[in-house]
């Protein structure tokens, strides 16, 4: 990327201005005091709105009569353009996440009244960059990034740690995900290491991610759903490698010879979050999101890109012992990095 390419995408934060504010469903809180802090701009009583709801009388000139309705979109300011330089500039070695990721965003942003959540699910060797690009897409969205109350970010080991509770579990994630919809319409789950869930606990999320117009008294349509899992990984290195030995370029790859074998290695998983879920039977993700393993030059660009966060100047002797330090396979080809960037940083502190 040149050096006016990186000028003009350098990230910024898209703030909506009155006329971008647009009509949803459920009065909710907002992280800067509140929806109803939003609308005394908008010339509006928040009291007056909140009685003149569901009985569908007009906000006021020019808007129309709801039955439900919002005026904000809590601290949601996507910012596509940044998002699409940033993958551009940092994401290493992945010309298929990149594309299918801003492709479903932009689609998603741009049309007033979807008809479902947007549903994502990432698949990939370690270190290949899924968490990298589940924390860009709260950045890029929110104006609090990962630390905005509309971010929801679930751990098998942290919030889920006992199978044998699945039950309770269950209970309590339905709550949680239809109480902050019901907040914020405008939301974002992230569910990371989706190989450690229970199995049969994201059955109770089926009726969140569909087409339905409400569930449980709820708009849910503006959410977004994102699940991380290294299932697959196996079988997408497999379809990299023999792309390399056929002397086919990794850009090369298509999304068509990755998706079968990625969802066949889910379904055939009893142990992956999704089995007895019916998410992937009942065809309720939008897209499946193949990250390929990292070869030897895209772990060269992470150690630079490193080196660039930390404010130092690139250091050849540094790059190379990072390298050098580094696991690649398969044995005879030493092609692919086993933690892909993943332990990147931590080896460039020791070599400094």
């Amino acid at each position: 990327m040149g050096v006016a390419a990186a000028e003009r995408c350098t990230p910024g934060v898209a703030v909506p201005g009155r006329g971008s504010w647009l009509l949803h469903t459920e009065l909710g809180p907002h992280p800067d005091g509140g929806c109803d802090a939003q609308l005394p701009a908008l010339g509006l009583a928040p009291r007056a709105v909140r009685a003149g709801l569901g009985r569908g009388r007009r906000l006021g000139p020019g808007f129309p009569a709801l039955q439900l309705g919002r005026l904000c979109e809590c601290d949601f300011r996507p910012d596509l353009p940044g998002l699409e330089c940033d993958l551009a500039q940092h994401l290493a070695g992945q010309h298929l996440a990149k594309a299918l990721v801003v492709k479903a965003l932009k689609a998603f942003v741009r049309d007033p009244a979807p008809t479902k959540p947007l549903v994502l699910s990432l698949h990939g060797w370690t270190g290949t960059g899924k968490s990298y690009v589940s924390s860009l897409l709260a950045h890029y969205l929110f104006q609090g990034g990962l630390r905005s109350p509309r971010v929801h970010h679930f751990s098998p080991v942290i919030h889920f740690p006992h199978p044998s509770h699945v039950e309770r579990y269950k209970k309590d994630l339905k709550s949680w995900v239809q109480g902050n919809l019901t907040a914020c319409g405008r939301s974002l789950f992230l569910f990371d290491e989706m190989d450690k869930m229970p199995p049969g606990l994201m059955e109770v999320l089926r009726p969140f991610l569909g087409s339905s117009w409400v569930v449980y008294g709820t708009n849910y349509r503006k959410a977004i759903f994102i699940f991380i899992s290294n299932t697959g990984g196996e079988q997408i290195n497999q379809v990299a490698l023999e792309a390399w030995r056929s002397r086919r370029d990794r850009e090369e790859i298509l999304l068509q010879e990755l998706e079968p074998v990625i969802s066949r290695a889910v379904l055939d998983n009893p142990h992956h979050g999704f089995s007895h879920s019916g998410i992937m039977e009942e065809r309720l993700l939008d897209a499946v999101v193949p990250f390929l393993p990292l070869q030897r030059h895209h772990v060269r660009h992470c150690v630079l890109n490193e080196l660039a966060q930390l404010g130092l100047e690139p250091r050849d002797e540094v790059v190379q012992a990072v390298l050098d330090s580094t696991t690649f396979f398969p044995e005879d080809e030493q092609l692919f990095s086993s933690n892909g960037c993943k332990t990147v940083a931590s080896r460039i502190s020791f070599f400094l």
